[in-house]
């Protein structure tokens, strides 16, 4: 039986860890905060909007992250043809993301799982939630609707090679409030490959939740462990103690 992962996102803007809300960068941190290498991944993003600041600065950042964790590191943000996967693994990166340009172009999924390998290759998916309880999933930077279905790209991102999902709320993001577990649920259920949940966590009872009703395959944090002192491994053991199968 695999065992859920808890994965530790970082998101960096021209180089400076970022907290977000929305999809917006909220708060500058001083330094690039990593609490200890106990957790399963982490998730490096550049959220630099285009023309705002310099790639080889987040290159940097993922090379350093390499260099220091023992962990699978997964990086994205601004891909957007085989040359930028290459640049990410090149320097140090286990997993690519992509966003964006999965959405225009989908045919890099399926070039990026031949070059590099269906396990290399993770789509990420931003939702948003209307009034009427409906979902559509947003590109560039949370900011322009798509038109598609959250459930229904998923399943035709796994069709064209994704090793992996990345489901992110956009209405949670930020907010502490839980993770979108409706929208986790209706992606898990659409898949087989694995799927990343994120936006909202904001307690460790999130994080169960996230796989016993969104039926996650990972939880993943960003800005809880910008507010709270307690470490990763009290998070893995709460979610051992409620029955989650964790590494410890």
């Amino acid at each position: 039986m695999l065992r859920n992962r808890l994965i530790t996102v970082l998101t960096f803007n021209d180089g400076v860890l970022f907290r977000t809300k929305h999809f917006d960068p909220d708060y500058r941190y001083t330094h690039n905060f990593v609490d200890a290498w106990s957790t399963d991944e982490i998730v490096a993003l550049d959220i630099t909007r285009p023309g705002e600041g310099n790639r080889d600065t987040f290159l940097t950042i993922v090379r350093q992250l390499a260099s220091k964790c023992f962990v699978p590191l997964a990086a994205g943000g601004g891909i957007k043809n085989a040359d930028n996967i290459k640049e990410l693994l090149n320097n140090g990166a286990d997993k690519i993301i992509i966003n964006t340009e999965a959405v225009k172009n989908p045919g890099i999924i399926t070039k990026a799982a031949t070059l590099f390998g269906t396990q290399c290759v993770v789509v990420s998916i931003d939702a948003k939630k209307y009034d009427d309880q409906d979902y559509e999933v947003f590109i560039e930077y949370g900011k322009k609707p798509s038109g598609l279905d959250p459930a229904e790209w998923a399943e035709k991102a796994q069709d064209l090679g994704a090793g992996e999902i990345m489901i992110t709320s956009i209405n949670r993001d930020g907010s502490l409030e839980g993770y979108d577990n409706e929208l986790n649920r209706m992606v898990s259920e659409a898949v087989d490959i694995p799927v990343l949940v994120c936006g909202g966590a904001g307690k460790w009872q999130d994080f169960v939740d996230g796989v016993e009703l969104g039926k996650a395959s990972a939880v993943c944090t960003t800005n809880i462990y910008h507010f709270t002192e307690t470490s990763i491994n009290s998070a893995k053991k709460y979610m051992h103690e409620a029955g989650i199968n964790v590494r410890l």
